[in-house]
């Protein structure tokens, strides 16, 4: 019988990833090499869907429970959650109406077909299969650096198990080389690798420019370059599509975004479509070395010792900014000022303070030419959404 995956945010809290579910479900961060998404459709082998929230996010592959086929069977997951083996296995046994709880909490996996849909958008369950596990979940948007070195090496198992590395090239200097993988495509010429704390990952089409040194865990995704002589620890993931230099050290760069010069990056995500002029620098630890305190949607929130900039999509730097520690950026945000950056700056600003914002027409123009540069065009879907985030956020 075929069976599809719907991913749901109900529970799962998505306000506080702010900036990052503003344009996304959370099933669409990227943590480790992949999506949530793409862990879980790589693992079971099948299509996924979004379960209809109701809201300005819901768009082409959303559903509504009760407009499911008679025909299938549905795996409904909580969104947030990271795949692990056991709750694969155990998801594999589950009978229409059963859900999985992990260790005794709520349920995070329901199977259902449409018999068991007994209102709209409620399905009927007949039994928990309890485990017990050590599941790993993304809460608060320091979770995905922080959890960054556990993703990597699950994704780097999964994507290259039973598989062979392009060969490495001899004029590169490699330690624990076993622990690297090049696919195909991929350019590393003259470089530093050292897979000794983690492994490497370089993706399909990307360029690693000479000199540049690179210490795992490292994710390089498809299509990606690493500039010349950039300095990189782990752990990090470079997303599809991007422009790395400088210096970056456990952070994350969702996909086509760029920080193509010098300056410092740590403890850190960067959204998608962003850009970082010249210079861009970010503190990851306070002077006291005291705990970093973060702006959420519910008020300052303790993220540890080390935290550096939450950067929403389509944002940008102007060269030689200096970001705060725990400094949050908004969506669509042109962030340009001297001195430290305020901890927060709003969506659409226009500067750093928040005072002036970003014409929304000007932003979609804007958004259309830095897209342009990589062979895109905004969508339909990305102005439907960033108009809602601009008259409601």
């Amino acid at each position: 019988m075929p069976t599809k995956i719907i991913f749901t945010e109900e529970f799962c809290q998505p306000e506080n990833l702010y900036p990052f579910t503003l344009t996304r479900q959370i099933q669409d961060i990227r943590i480790g090499i992949l999506t949530i998404r793409e862990k879980w459709e790589y693992l079971l082998g099948i299509t996924s869907y979004d379960r209809m929230e109701d809201d300005y996010k819901d768009l082409d592959r959303s559903i509504h429970l009760e407009n499911i086929s008679e025909k299938d069977t549905y795996f409904m997951i909580h969104g947030n959650i990271l795949p692990t083996p056991k709750l694969i296995k155990t998801l594999k046994k589950l009978k229409n109406g059963e859900f999985i709880s992990v260790n005794e909490n709520a349920g995070v996996i329901f199977r259902f077909s449409k018999k068991e849909i007994n209102e709209p958008n409620k399905i009927k369950v007949s039994k928990a299969i309890t485990i017990r596990d050590e599941v790993k979940s993304v809460q608060f948007p320091w979770d995905i650096f922080q959890l960054n070195d556990y993703a990597i090496h699950q994704d780097f198992d999964l994507l290259t198990e039973k598989r062979r590395s392009q060969k490495i090239s001899k004029t590169n200097r490699v330690v624990k080389g076993g622990n690297i993988f090049i696919e195909k495509g991929a350019i590393v010429e003259h470089c530093l690798l050292n897979a000794s704390a983690g492994p490497i990952y370089i993706g399909k089409n990307s360029l690693i420019m000479e000199g540049a040194a690179i210490r795992g865990p490292f994710a390089c995704g498809e299509g990606s370059v690493i500039k010349m002589n950039s300095c990189i620890y782990g752990a990090t993931t470079i997303g599809p599509y991007c422009i790395a230099g400088g210096e970056i050290k456990n952070s994350v760069f969702f996909a086509y975004s760029n920080k193509a010069h010098d300056g410092y990056i740590g403890d850190s995500v960067i959204g998608e479509w962003c850009n970082l002029g010249a210079g861009t620098t970010n503190s990851n630890i306070k002077n006291n070395a005291s705990t970093v305190k973060v702006w959420t949607t519910k008020g300052q929130i303790n993220a540890g010792k080390k935290c550096g900039v939450f950067m929403g999509d389509y944002s940008k730097t102007s060269i030689n900014t200096s970001i705060n520690t725990g400094t949050v950026m908004g969506v669509c945000s042109n962030v340009f000022e001297t001195g430290l950056t305020p901890k927060y700056i709003p969506n659409f600003s226009w500067g750093s303070d928040g005072l002036q914002r970003y014409e929304l027409e000007k932003a979609l123009i804007d958004i259309d030419n830095w897209k342009k540069l990589k062979g895109k065009a905004i969508t339909e879907n990305e102005k439907t959404i960033l108009t809602y985030i601009f008259k409601n956020y």
